[in-house]
């Protein structure tokens, strides 16, 4: 059975943004290989999934061949299919899709990005480990980890530290409260 893993890029102060202009690779982009080949395929939100897909549609080499051929299902209510990249929509309810995605995949499924989406994901009790890299860097981006849809108690599992200053923090999460501020 596989598990779902959301992971996500960040500045210093917690900017996620589109605008991520303050991101450098470094060492820490082995690291993010190696999450991804640990993955059997992506879950993936609209706006990540319209954000990655023109970017990966172009890039060539192998690790690109292995990311482009990974099935990739997008939580979308506005989208329509055909989808390129080789994404498919998530049909039907979102937590009963997932569940039966991580039964029919023995390797994770790897979520980019941080929104609605990961937040839904979380809530509903279907994400094992969320992953905050961490560049020393502050962005000043209003976009946040879950976009203020409510609070996420969670439990480190583990830091790593690169030479870079970027800090790969993974979590388990444990809870959640649902944002007033969303009709919560």
């Amino acid at each position: 059975m596989g598990k779902v893993i959301i992971t996500v890029q960040m500045s210093a102060d917690g900017s996620i943004g589109p605008n991520i202009g303050w991101f450098e690779g470094g060492e820490q982009e082995d690291a993010g290989e190696d999450e991804l080949r640990l993955a059997d395929a992506l879950l993936l939100g609209r706006k990540t999934y319209e954000a990655l897909s023109p970017i990966w549609l172009k890039t060539t080499g192998e690790f690109a061949e292995r990311v482009n051929s990974m099935p990739k299902y997008v939580a979308s209510t506005s989208l329509v299919e055909p989808l390129e990249w080789n994404a498919s929509l998530i049909r039907g309810g979102l937590v009963e899709e997932v569940r039966r995605l991580k039964a029919d995949h023995t390797g994770n499924l790897l979520s980019y990005g941080c929104g609605e989406l990961a937040f839904n994901l979380v809530r509903h009790g279907l994400v094992e480990e969320v992953h905050f890299w961490v560049h020393p860097i502050v962005w000043s981006e209003p976009a946040r980890p879950f976009h203020g849809l409510g609070h996420v108690r969670m439990n480190r599992k583990d830091t790593r530290v690169f030479r870079s200053g970027v800090t790969l923090q993974n979590y388990e999460p444990v809870s959640v409260t649902v944002s007033n501020l969303h009709g919560g």
